[in-house]
């Protein structure tokens, strides 16, 4: 007989589904104190595995990877087959592995990366230019909007060499198709719930994502046909991006790469790198106006050693020990993805005695990690001291913060996400000084998260920036 992990008591029909509430994430984890770290429930027709601790999360991303490491593939991510070419979604497979190597190896390696750093040097001056203009002029500014920005350029000019927001051209409103993506994708779907429902897409969300995303993969076929009608006339392509990486690796092996699968890699790397980056750089510093003891010691430390105004660099980075504990704990309280992407388990396997049945999906809940009080002194306190004497790192070993997963299917994106937000984190509190609208309070601060494919904040951080002299 299967015995599986303790849970509360499903109800006909709709199972536990009554349980979780506008925030899964903060229902999950009270429903763990009192069933424990490994938990079973029932959404839906569907059996699924809730893992709220450090060691249980070992065993899921880790211990049991081989067995653990497939996709649940929502409802909305079967348009234009994405889950068909998507890194994200793929089973663990020959073709998963062979884009695995290519964004390990060509896209995101180090070598990559250093080469492409003088790209994230001038975004950034952009970023910063756009706040020092706002800054002339005393205007708050919306700190999540100004990085999805940036966030998107520095994708499109890494990918395509083209800034996709205020360009002209078929370019279009590319953010707001991003956007709605997101919102689509983070909605809750009875499609996913009930798999008998999914032929009738009862709210639309397959629909609604079909549209956005056709007109996102559209351009992307344009600019491909557009770089491969400009290698036939000129004879080689002087661009030094992704995409020429790309079709340099579908001219060798059209089974490794081709026309679609570059689109649908974009896509992911559009969706899930831009809310990422602007999410955590908002909560960062949500977190930093709010304690302004910590938001001093990260500006003393930047001074003492990049000098007082000057943009941060990513050679400075591996110098600032300060700054990096802020990150981290910034992702320790709000983890972009609060349950990670859910795995499913493609065989039956027992842990700690209970058994997790082949099918059932698999939601590790980050966020409950970060918050436990058995794993973190004062859990709830946004404490950057707490990393300065501890080794822990989100690379993927420390299993009490994984951001960006664990095991084979830890984030390929990290290294460059990472980069990128120490980059604007650093530099925006290194050149610029912070207030509130006049009639704003630091302890009026509203730090309620809304839940969604990435977990932002539910009242975007307006501050207005004043300009510090080097």
């Amino acid at each position: 007989m299967i015995k599986l992990p303790p849970g509360p008591t499903p109800l006909p029909f709709i199972g536990n589904l009554h349980e979780l509430g506008k925030k899964p994430h903060k229902s999950l984890a009270k429903l763990a104190e009192i069933h424990g770290p490994l938990m079973s429930l029932k959404l839906g027709q569907v059996t699924t595995i809730v893992v709220s601790s450090p060691n249980m999360a070992k065993e899921i991303l880790h211990t049991h990877d081989h067995v653990l490491s497939n996709r649940v593939i929502p409802h909305a991510v079967t348009a234009y087959d994405h889950y068909k070419y998507s890194i994200t979604f793929l089973p663990v497979s020959p073709v998963w592995r062979n884009l695995r190597k290519i964004c390990s190896n060509q896209l995101f390696s180090n070598k990559t990366l250093d080469e492409s750093q003088n790209l994230r040097s001038q975004k950034l001056q952009e970023f910063l230019n756009d706040i020092n203009q706002s800054s002339l002029v005393n205007e708050a500014v919306d700190i999540g909007k100004m990085a999805f920005k940036t966030a998107i350029n520095l994708l499109s000019n890494t990918i395509f060499s083209l800034d996709f927001v205020e360009s002209a051209g078929s370019v279009g409103d590319f953010k707001e198709l991003v956007v709605k993506i997101t919102e689509e994708s983070g909605k809750p779907n009875l499609a996913d719930l009930f798999p008998a429902l999914r032929m009738f897409d009862l709210q639309g969300i397959k629909a609604r994502t079909s549209a956005y995303a056709g007109k996102i993969l559209d351009i992307f076929q344009l600019l491909i046909d557009q770089r491969l009608e400009l290698r036939e006339v000129q004879g080689s392509d002087t661009n030094n991006d992704m995409l020429s990486t790309l079709l340099n690796i579908a001219h060798e092996n059209s089974q490794d790469m081709n026309k679609t699968k570059i689109q649908h890699l974009s896509l992911t790397l559009f969706v899930a790198g831009t809310d990422t980056i602007s999410s955590t750089l908002e909560w960062a510093m949500a977190e930093l106006v709010k304690n302004e003891k910590i938001m001093s010691k990260a500006k003393q430390e930047l001074e003492q050693i990049i000098g007082k105004g000057k943009p941060v660099e990513e050679s400075d980075i591996a110098k600032l020990p300060y700054l990096q504990a802020v990150l981290k704990e910034t992702f320790r309280l709000h983890p972009p993805v609060p349950f990670l992407i859910p795995r499913k388990a493609s065989a039956t396997v027992e842990i700690g005695g209970y058994t997790i049945p082949k099918d059932a999906q698999i939601m590790v809940n980050v966020w409950a990690i970060g918050r436990n009080s058995s794993v973190w002194e004062n859990a709830s306190l946004f404490s950057p001291e707490r990393f300065l004497k501890s080794e822990i790192d989100f690379k993927g070993h420390d299993f009490e913060l994984t951001p960006f997963g664990a095991g084979r299917r830890i984030c390929p994106g990290l290294l460059l996400t990472t980069k990128v937000l120490y980059l604007m984190l650093g530099s925006l509190i290194n050149c610029f000084d912070w207030k509130f609208d006049d009639d704003t309070k630091v302890d009026d601060m509203n730090m309620e998260d809304k839940f969604g494919i990435t977990l932002a904040k539910a009242r975007p951080l307006r501050i207005i920036p004043e300009k510090v002299c080097n």
